[in-house]
Formats: structure tokens, C-alpha cells, sequence
């Protein structure tokens, strides 16, 4: 792009950098979404609390399975599937 080309686009700047910061942003949310460690974390926790006596088994059981249904959607993410 020559010269007559970035004078024409240089208002767009502010637009293509404000999209820059929202790719970034967008890219950080979902490498946190998708991280597994706080899910075992909170696998883990859980567990603590079931042998701690602070829930019931039914509850525990409960809460377990939806942590692992999300450990299984980040892991088809990580593969690539839907």
C-alpha cells in the first residue's frame, strides 16, 4: 500500500485497532473458558467436601456430573469437534 492508500484508509486506524483489541480479548476468553485446570480444581474441591461431610452423596453426585460433561466439552474443543 502505497502512500496515497494510508492516507485514505489512516481514519480506519482507531476501527482496525479497536478490532484488534477485541480479537485479543475474544481470544483470552476463550483460552480461559476452555482451560481445564479450574474444573479439577473444582472436581477436586468438591470432593474435599463430600469427604468433609458438608454435602450429601446425591448433591455430590449431581455436581460431579456436570463438571465432567464440561471436562468433555473442553476436551472436543481441544480436538477440534463440535
Amino acid at each position: 500500500m502505497g502512500l496515497l492508500g494510508k492516507l485514505v484508509t489512516l481514519p480506519l486506524a482507531p476501527v482496525r485497532g479497536a478490532v484488534w483489541v477485541a480479537q485479543r480479548v475474544a481470544e483470552e476468553a476463550e483460552a480461559e473458558y476452555y482451560d481445564p485446570a479450574p474444573v479439577m480444581a473444582r472436581l477436586a474441591e468438591l470432593e474435599r467436601r463430600l469427604l468433609a461431610g458438608e454435602i450429601d452423596e446425591e448433591t455430590f453426585e449431581h455436581e460431579e456430573d456436570l463438571l465432567i460433561d464440561r471436562l468433555q466439552e473442553i476436551e472436543r474443543y481441544r480436538r477440534g469437534g463440535p
